[in-house]
């Protein structure tokens, strides 16, 4: 398990700044199993306390590879995504689940409306935030990308894809993405894959790319490819090449 240094008591993200004269600010949702003292972890037992379900194993990472590629801002949760997920609207159910494929959590069960706000307003709140002021902080219009990982292994069934590059209704970059992809690398590739809007994993795309104009793009790397710090640094490597090189198809200006 990564530590990220999050501060319980202040729940706030990690916020990684890079060049200053960089438009790219990547985002990391998932990026923590953490769960607060005071939730008691959530009910779960040993067996699934750092499963997929509680966190994306792998993707913050790479998304710090990234960051580090492109000297770029990187924005982080800190709590697990149990607790609230911030790719998902703050408060909504759906962003703290009593249940996920096969694991129940009890600590999520019966959660009455102020309680889905107050969670909203400690963990989602702050990370919203601190995500706003990096993209307004760039010297021009920045450029979202969002790093995910997902299970070999979904309700029984095997999953083909390696790699997923997702959008909503902006595909502008994940278009340069997957065409530079097919000469890049040997990964297998798909557009919205193993998810696409209609599971809603866009919200953050949506919320701070799309209504606002600003280029962006989901990646979604199969967890079993990066399971260790060697893997997660290569991979991170290789999708920040990715991206520079479709930014330039793109003619996008600013500096990345």
């Amino acid at each position: 398990m990564t530590e990220i240094g999050t501060d319980i008591s202040r729940h706030r993200p990690l916020v990684q700044t890079g060049d200053a004269a960089s438009d790219l600010v990547i985002v990391c949702e998932h990026a923590s199993a953490e769960i607060p003292p005071d939730l008691n972890d959530l009910g779960l037992d040993a067996e699934h306390r750092f499963s997929h379900a509680v966190w994306d194993p792998g993707a913050l990472g790479v998304a710090q590879a990234m960051r580090a590629a492109l000297d770029a801002t990187l924005v982080a949760a800190t709590v697990s995504r149990l607790v609230h997920d911030c790719n998902r609207p703050g408060g909504a159910p759906e962003a703290m689940p009593a249940q996920t494929e096969v694991i129940a959590i009890p600590g999520n069960a019966g959660l009455s409306a102020a309680d889905q706000a107050e969670r909203a307003r400690r963990y989602y709140d702050p990370f919203r935030g601190a995500l706003d002021q990096a993209l307004a902080d760039r010297p021009r219009p920045p450029v979202l990308v969002t790093v995910h990982s997902f299970s070999p292994v979904w309700h029984g069934h095997p999953r083909a894809v390696e790699l997923g590059i997702l959008h909503d209704t902006d595909d502008r970059l994940a278009r340069a993405m997957l065409a530079e992809a097919s000469a890049q690398t040997d990964l297998r590739v798909a557009a919205n894959e193993p998810y696409g809007p209609e599971h809603g994993v866009t919200h953050t795309l949506r919320l701070h790319g799309v209504e606002k104009g600003h280029a962006n793009v989901m990646l979604e790397i199969r967890n079993d490819l990066i399971a260790d710090p060697t893997t997660q640094t290569a991979m991170g490597q290789r999708l920040a090449a990715l991206v520079r090189d479709a930014l330039t198809a793109m003619g996008h200006g600013g500096r990345s």
